[in-house]
């Protein structure tokens, strides 16, 4: 697990992305707080809304053995709030499902089925066709994806970026095509 006092932490990430994930663990902040988002408007439809399957035939060459599908979904969940949803199907058939309800401002959701890689996520939408996601897990810095989509929104790119167990960071990009 990564300490985010640790000065090899910090030099890697962020100030704002540290000060994001301890505001999600209910630490004090880092000294530079990331700027305040405008609201996300409750009656906007989101682009991202649907079914996203990952393209399988693109996956990075560093990813390993690929597994039978990916699927992601975004969805409004309430007034204001969003709702996203990951299923990675494994080669064996399992299904490993996660989940969080979100406002697209950059606050803290709580995740819900499989935490092994985050717990919680605070998500953030700038422009119509970019959605930013920082996730945690305990209380430290997990990954932070990057979503954008196409200009005719049927292709979305995920670039994530994170630390591998060597502590060297990394990014990798993923592609999906929209299914519904």
């Amino acid at each position: 697990m990564f300490d985010r006092r640790s000065p090899r932490v910090r030099a890697l990430l962020p100030a704002a992305l540290l000060s994001a994930v301890a505001g999600a663990a209910g630490a004090a902040p880092a000294a530079s707080a990331p700027p305040a988002a405008a609201p996300a408007a409750a009656d906007t439809p989101s682009r991202f809304t649907g079914r996203w399957e990952l393209d399988l035939t693109r996956l990075p060459r560093d990813y390993g053995p690929p597994p039978r599908r990916v699927l992601y979904t975004f969805a409004r969940a309430d007034a204001g709030r969003w709702y996203a949803a990951v299923d990675i199907t494994a080669r064996d058939g399992s299904v490993r499902h996660m989940g969080v309800t979100y406002r697209a401002d950059g606050t803290a959701g709580v995740g819900e089925g499989d935490t092994s890689e985050a717990d919680s996520a605070a998500l953030l939408s700038p422009a119509p066709d970019v959605l930013i996601a920082n996730l945690a897990r305990q209380g430290a810095p997990s990954s932070v994806r990057v979503y954008t989509l196409d200009p005719g929104g049927d292709a979305m790119t995920e670039s994530a970026a994170s630390v591998n167990a060597q502590g060297a960071p990394f990014v990798r990009r993923f592609h999906f095509r929209r299914v519904g």
